[in-house]
């Protein structure tokens, strides 16, 4: 048995660290934290000191049983969890559940899983941090405070299994505050005047008005001030100039670029950056510090000298913006500035290199640049028109990386040819386009992400999991608007003569961009008409100082916790007793037929229209909003359309075709089957020959392709790509075989292909028993006995799985039958006649 045990969180973490230590370590991972609070109760002492109630829950019984015999074979237990809050608490929930001896347990920490960090921990080894510990508290305890006491309001007093938190609900405001605005914008039209010029070598290029007209009029006047006008060069000026990189990527900036020029979302990224790091390739990625140290930068200097010459080196150093930014921790750089790119999955290559390129460019040389500003005159009116360009002297730093940005609008500055002041000039064309004024732009995942973090909400390790959260809670999506077309008018003078022409373009298209959804706005307003101060920026950062100050030993957390909820709690009693119940109900007219009110609100099941009320004698009329239609944005018109569906169109073959809206979806159903309408399509507007012109593509995409083994092959496309269909088994068709030319031996050769696979992943199989044991994704397994399947963490080793241990796991996992409720009787009395 090894004399010294060092414990990680990961796998990953553990399996490259065992590389750099020798045969007297032994080097295991607790999967994360070993303990949390209760999930079926509020686990705080709300009455006392809030103290919390941590467990171990079911899944981390057997890892905690495995540390707890390793810990006590070793002289040494080193606890080498992350260097941050979440990181310090892991070890301090170690050393608290597993009883280690204070005498033979060390802290350890380090920045990057290289071998020289790692020996370097060991060398310098500390106690654990119990202001970071109560950090971690403060903030798991606050928000389970917010999170388990809202959230029971907001069943009874909106919807059912909705949910509340500290941190996302504020991102969820954020989000709709931005499409309230977004639906309340009304564009104005202005008219932007660009022109093309040569010059007396024919060398063409582009300028513009600095001004815009308000009016076609206007616009149409200033072009005709240009008839048989000419123009020449009044002033040129030239200004040296220059451009430094920006620094080293935060966790916030690498979301944000991460998302701008790899289109990844916040929580892929964060995966992706997770596995680099724990294979030693970068830094570690939770942190607000654009510091780096002093052997990164010498680092980086050596390489640069070496790949790109001296004169391209600046060692630098950053001062970060974060208030509460940890400068002894570093930016994310690679751990070695020599290895430009890395063998391994091809995404996390692609972070890799973007994370390599900002830390390089960031000790770069500025690029040096000279730009040109001219200004030309026209002899038939007093405008100037105004033409920049840049031309790059030494590329310095843009040799290797430019950063992006967020502004749609931003034109980039071309190179103008040589000119001189008095030169005269050729007008090629002026044209005036009409633009319009844009609505403020929906956030994406970075964006908001940049948002949070100016107003100080959240923290680097909190940022992923929120956007995630407000997703999985269905209060907002990702949006999926192809946009609409706008036309717009554009005169071009040409020669001698003005011309118009009428143009098009599509404008509103989000795709990918937040959008909150019905549930996710009448949650907001109620959370925000009755807990103004939870849902306030200001409190929510403030509440972030707090954590801060905890952290560097400053306040007290239970002292914290008290002023939080004092205040708090009374507020959720009185919401909880005497709000009225938020539907975010809508009156959109009356019903034409019976006078009866129509309406829009948040039922049971969704957004709904309604006709009727609950008062009137008879029961109101219901109908769900399609996807795509929203509380707020839905026409009284729209509205009364839903109650004509489902829609009879007539008979096919002996069946009767109805049309009608889905949750997935308009279709058309044709006796058992259900035939989903093409994007777009009004199932109002769908007539019966377009209704069996779908059936019948239906039916003929169903039709067997080939019978193997007597049974039917089918091929379709489903979410994940093209697919064969056999004996219930869905295989998908890969990029090497050609999908609309299979031949019958590809088929064969993929369904055997499935057929092995199948044989494979089998672990156990005791027949009689109907149960089984299959390897699952992720190094897990499942064990399966009909429709009861029960998955299995990584640290089970299910090969050594006995029958009565599969039994007895099933017996404690497997959902409980709900007994049938008795009725209550009650004795009916009657009178004798």
């Amino acid at each position: 048995m090894a004399k010294n045990l060092v414990i990680v969180e990961s796998p990953a973490k553990a399996k490259t660290i065992e590389k750099f230590l020798g045969k007297e370590y032994t080097v295991a991972s607790s999967f994360g934290h070993i303990a949390d609070l209760p999930s079926k109760e509020l686990g705080v002492d709300v009455d006392g000191d809030f103290k919390p109630k941590y467990i171990v829950s079911k899944d981390k019984k057997d890892v905690v049983k495995k540390l707890k015999d390793l810990s006590k074979n070793a002289d040494m237990v080193w606890l080498a969890s992350d260097e941050d809050r979440e990181g310090e608490a892991i070890a301090w929930h170690l050393a608290e559940t597993l009883k280690l001896d204070k005498e033979r347990t060390r802290r350890i920490v380090f920045h990057e899983i290289t071998k020289n960090a790692i020996l370097k921990a060991i060398e310098n080894p500390r106690s654990i941090d119990y202001n970071l510990v109560n950090a971690q508290q403060a903030r798991r305890v606050l928000d389970r405070l917010v999170g388990y006491e809202l959230s029971p309001v907001l069943w009874r007093k909106v919807k059912g299994g909705l949910s509340a938190g500290r941190v996302q609900s504020v991102s969820v405001r954020l989000i709709v505050e931005r499409e309230r605005d977004i639906l309340g914008f009304k564009p104005e039209a202005s008219y932007r005047i660009d022109a093309e010029f040569s010059n007396q070598a024919g060398k063409s290029f582009k300028a513009k008005l600095p001004k815009n007209f308000k009016t076609k009029e206007e616009a149409e006047a200033f072009l005709k001030k240009n008839l048989g006008a000419s123009f020449k060069v009044a002033d040129l000026s030239t200004k040296p100039a220059k451009k430094s990189p920006a620094p080293p990527f935060t966790t916030s900036t690498l979301q944000q670029e991460a998302s701008r020029k790899l289109y990844f979302s916040v929580s892929k990224t964060m995966t992706m950056a997770q596995r680099l790091y724990e294979a030693g390739l970068i830094t570690y990625m939770r942190t607000d510090s654009v510091n780096l140290s002093v052997e990164a930068q010498n680092g980086a200097k050596a390489e640069i000298d070496s790949a790109y010459g001296s004169e391209y080196s600046n060692p630098r150093q950053y001062k970060g913006k974060s208030k509460g930014a940890q400068e002894a921790h570093e930016a994310i750089r690679p751990t070695d500035f020599s290895r430009h790119s890395v063998n391994v999955d091809y995404d996390q290559q692609r972070l890799y290199e973007l994370i390599w390129k900002r830390a390089i460019a960031s000790q770069m040389s500025d690029a040096r640049l000279e730009r040109t500003n001219v200004k030309i005159d026209a002899n038939t009116h007093k405008e100037q028109f105004t033409a920049n360009g840049e031309v790059i002297k030494f590329e310095g730093f843009l040799k290797v990386y430019l950063e992006g940005n967020d502004d749609e609008d931003e034109e980039q500055e071309g190179i103008l040819p040589a000119m001189k002041v008095q030169e005269s000039l050729f007008n090629n064309y002026i044209s005036a386009t009409e633009r319009f004024t844009r609505a403020p732009g929906r956030y994406t995942e970075a964006s908001l992400v940049k948002k949070l973090e100016e107003l100080g909400i959240g923290r680097p390790s909190t940022y992923a999991p929120t956007i995630s959260t407000i997703q999985n809670r269905n209060y907002v999506e990702k949006g999926s608007k192809e946009g609409e077309v706008r036309n717009y008018i554009q005169m071009i003078l040409s020669g001698d003569a003005v011309s118009e022409k009428k143009l098009s373009e599509k404008v509103g298209s989000d795709k990918g961009k937040l959008i909150p959804t019905d549930v996710g706005m009448v949650v907001n307003d109620f959370l925000v008409n009755h807990f103004a101060s939870i849902l306030d920026y200001n409190f929510t950062a403030k509440v972030e100082q707090d954590f801060d100050e905890i952290a560097e030993g400053q306040e007290d957390w239970t002292h914290v916790m008290k002023e939080f909820y004092q205040e708090f709690h009374p507020i959720v009693e009185d919401v909880s007793q005497n709000a009225e119940r938020e539907v975010g109900e809508r009156i959109l007219g009356e019903d034409p037929a019976t006078g009866k009110v129509v309406s829009v609100r948040l039922g049971k099941f969704g957004p709904m229209v309604q006709i009727g009320t609950a008062d009137d004698e008879d029961k109101p009329k219901f109908a769900s909003l399609p996807p795509g239609q929203t509380l707020s944005g839905i026409t009284y018109e729209e509205a009364m359309d839903l109650f004509q569906l489902p829609k009879e169109l007539g008979v096919y073959k002996g069946e009767t075709i109805v049309v009608n809206n889905g949750r997935f979806g308009p279709y058309v159903r044709f006796g058992e089957k259900f035939v989903s309408l093409e994007k777009g399509e009004d199932p109002l507007s769908t007539s019966l020959d377009r209704a069996i012109e779908l059936i019948d593509a239906k039916e003929k995409a169903d039709a067997p392709i080939y019978v193997y083994e007597n049974l039917p092959v089918q091929k379709g496309k489903g979410r994940f790509g093209p697919f064969i269909k056999w004996n219930g088994m869905f295989i998908n068709v890969n990029k090497k075989y050609d999908f609309d030319n299979l031949s019958d031996d590809d088929i064969v050769s993929l369904i055997e292909e499935k057929k092995q696979k199948e044989i494979d992943k089998v672990i156990h199989n005791w027949e009689e028993e109907g149960i089984r044991v299959e390897k699952a994704r992720w190094g897990r397994s499942n064990i399966i006995k009909g429709k009861v399947k029960i998955e299995l963490p990584k640290t089970v080793d299910a090969t050594k799985l006995t029958l009565d241990k599969v039994k007895d796991l099933i017996e404690k996992n497997a959902p409980k039958k709900k007994t049938a409720a008795k009725k209550k009787t009650t004795k009916k009395t009657t009178k004798k006649k």
